[in-house]
């Protein structure tokens, strides 16, 4: 039988010039009917901290104040067997040659991403896929991308990505977690020591792991699946 899964994505320091030479994509996935009760925990733990339900969890937010709820949320990642993530770093972002292989940025992004899904895709499963609202180029993006992934995969009838759609990540709690997963993997990237909080973050996500976050991991890795894109000589 046909499983569901629903899978959130977001993205780090992804447009052209936007002065950052470290691009990071992820996508944190989970069987479609475990999301209620994930997004449930995820609300407890903040009412817990006194934090209403509607507060984004957000890299930029990390605080050494709010660590301890942090580490509680990344603890929670870790401890839950059905969520999944696995992300793509693209170092050195400013010196891809798009003339010498014919393409656009905009080519570049849309292969990254089918890099990150297809390991994820199962053609016996179906997959719901969101991404984060960015801009005002957002929809025209996510109909290309969606056009990119069927054809891809030879999905013509649909079956395995049944839907791509925008939404809110402050609406949305597990797109909350990828942002969170990213914005440290993207922060460790680029040698950043501005916050003792996310520092401590990230030797904790590194402990719960047992990866470095220098290496890519193994493609069956579930949890804290790494791959580093290099460009060809």
């Amino acid at each position: 039988m046909r499983q569901e899964f629903n899978v959130y994505c977001d993205e780090s320091c992804h447009l052209e010039n936007d002065g950052f030479d470290i691009m990071v994509l992820g996508a944190l996935w989970c069987p479609k009917h475990v999301r209620e009760e994930a997004s449930n925990r995820i609300r407890d733990i903040k009412r817990k901290y006194n934090l209403k339900p509607s507060f984004e969890i957000k890299w930029n937010k990390v605080s050494r104040g709010q660590l301890p709820f942090y580490k509680e949320i990344i603890n929670y990642y870790f401890d839950d067997d059905d969520l999944r993530f696995r992300s793509i770093i693209i170092p050195e972002k400013s010196n891809l040659d798009y003339e010498r292989f014919d393409l656009t940025h905009d080519d570049f992004y849309y292969r990254t991403y089918f890099n990150l899904l297809k390991v994820i895709f199962d053609p016996e499963n179906s997959y719901n896929v969101y991404v984060d609202i960015k801009d005002t180029n957002s929809q025209k993006k996510v109909t290309e991308l969606k056009k990119v992934l069927r054809s891809s995969h030879y999905d013509f009838s649909k079956k395995i990505v049944k839907k791509l759609q925008q939404v809110r990540s402050h609406e949305v709690e597990l797109l909350q977690i990828t942002d969170l997963l990213i914005g440290a993997i993207s922060y460790h990237w680029r040698g950043l020591q501005t916050s003792e909080a996310k520092l401590e973050l990230i030797e904790l996500i590194k402990k719960r792991s047992g990866y470095s976050l220098d290496k890519q991991t193994l493609v069956k890795e579930r949890k804290m699946n790494v791959f580093i894109w290099r460009a060809r000589n």
